[in-house]
């Protein structure tokens, strides 16, 4: 028997024989494929398809992206009797998709989520999930209104370093009263991305008014469509881009949740190229447990650094960091010998992955169950995020707003 084939059978096995109705109001037995589409099939999209390839039990009915190109290279993955569109308005329309996968550019993620939840499917939306308030607290409305399930795509929250390290050391109560969380991205490829040559007209195939949506107007520009992740409205910049994964790995780790407060400082010292987001943060949130967490980011030591991202907690009982990239050493806990008895202890990491994360999505479509990050949490972690961004962007203190608050 395959990897795959077995890793099917144990998913089979451990699925729902009969689960509530997805958004064609059909009953999922434990034999069924998962009907799916994807909208949004850049490369994020491709490589969330590739890995719900491998776990099985799907079936791609529609791929949908304003970019005709991407659109060809989708159905290599999904099959040549999926339909394509580019208006993700008609996949949301059809009773024949139990749920989809928004891996648009970020500005888009709230409109689609919120719709595809009132059309009844379940999402999987990448980070950050939302920008504003107001976009997370409509979805986690239509969330609960419509009983949908919504994962979001922090993946640290099911990396096998990041889990162990959680269980192990602070579930478990060994690092005892934790003070200060620190957490970094440095060293991101994706901030200092250059389009590829021929790209200064735009492409026949690409619809660029369709593409900025609910963003900014602006005349086609290939250094936004290719690195959107320099722009403030497109993405955010590193704060709400690449930040939101390691803050929500301190969440989940200490289970917090809405920020009292956020200062923070940098600025753009060498990148000149017309981006509106810094090369260089940093941010320091304050939270009522007590806890202080910082993150620091930067993109001048890209490529020739290695990219690094991960958290460091600091307690009465130590200290316990785990690493997102680094597959040798993944997690590594030193022990405060005035109120740890436990050894030092160093675990292997895996790599970056969302294998996890999708796996964990697909059974709980099935199960009904909430997702390790639901639109909840993935709310709280994306609200400390944009209280950065805001503190940054008026360089002042930005306390939390009780408007901003979910209701019950």
């Amino acid at each position: 028997m395959t990897m795959e084939a077995a890793s099917r059978r144990s998913f089979l096995r451990t699925s729902a024989a009969v689960t509530t109705a997805a958004s064609a109001r059909r009953v999922l037995g434990a034999n069924d494929r998962l009907r799916l589409a994807v909208i949004g099939t850049g490369g994020r999209g491709q490589y969330l398809m590739k890995e719900l390839n491998r776990h099985g039990g799907v079936e791609w009915v529609a791929v949908c992206d304003v970019y005709d190109e991407r659109r060809a290279q989708a159905l290599k993955l999904a099959g040549p009797s999926t339909e394509q569109y580019l208006d993700y308005k008609q996949i949301l329309a059809r009773k024949d998709v139990d749920a989809v996968i928004v891996a648009t550019p970020d500005h888009w993620h709230a409109t689609i989520t919120v719709e595809a939840l009132k059309a009844g499917k379940d999402v999987y939306v990448e980070k950050p999930m939302v920008h504003f308030p107001r976009d997370g607290q409509a979805i986690v409305k239509a969330m609960r209104e419509n009983k949908r399930v919504v994962q979001v795509g922090t993946q640290g929250r099911l990396l096998p370093q990041f889990v162990e390290a959680k269980q192990k050391y602070i579930d478990s109560g060994v690092m005892g009263k934790v003070g200060l969380a620190r957490t970094w991205y440095t060293s991101n490829t994706g901030y200092i991305k250059t389009p590829p040559p021929g790209m200064e007209k735009k492409p026949e195939g690409l619809d660029w008014q369709r593409w900025l949506g609910p963003g900014p107007k602006a005349p086609w520009n290939p250094d936004i469509y290719f690195s959107p992740y320099k722009w403030l409205h497109y993405d955010g910049g590193m704060i709400m881009g690449i930040g939101i994964h390691v803050v929500d790995s301190a969440h989940h780790w200490l289970g917090l949740k809405k920020p009292k407060s956020a200062v923070a400082g940098g600025g753009t010292y060498f990148y000149q190229d017309g981006r509106d987001t810094p090369d260089v943060v940093t941010f320091i949130l304050d939270y009522p447990d007590n806890v202080t967490v910082t993150f620091e980011a930067e993109c001048l030591s890209a490529p020739g650094v290695r990219t690094s991202a991960g958290v460091e907690l600091r307690g009465t009982g130590g200290t316990v960091w785990a690493e997102r990239y680094v597959q040798k050493i993944g997690y590594q806990y030193t022990p405060n010998n005035k109120f740890s008895q436990e050894p030092p202890y160093t675990g292997p990491g895996t790599g970056a992955s969302a294998e996890g994360m999708v796996r964990n999505w697909v059974e709980c479509i099935r199960t009904r169950q909430q997702p390790v990050a639901g639109a909840e949490e993935a709310y709280y972690s994306t609200m400390a995020c944009f209280m950065a961004a805001q503190a940054f962007r008026t360089q002042s203190r930005v306390v939390w707003d009780r408007r901003w608050d979910l209701p019950g």
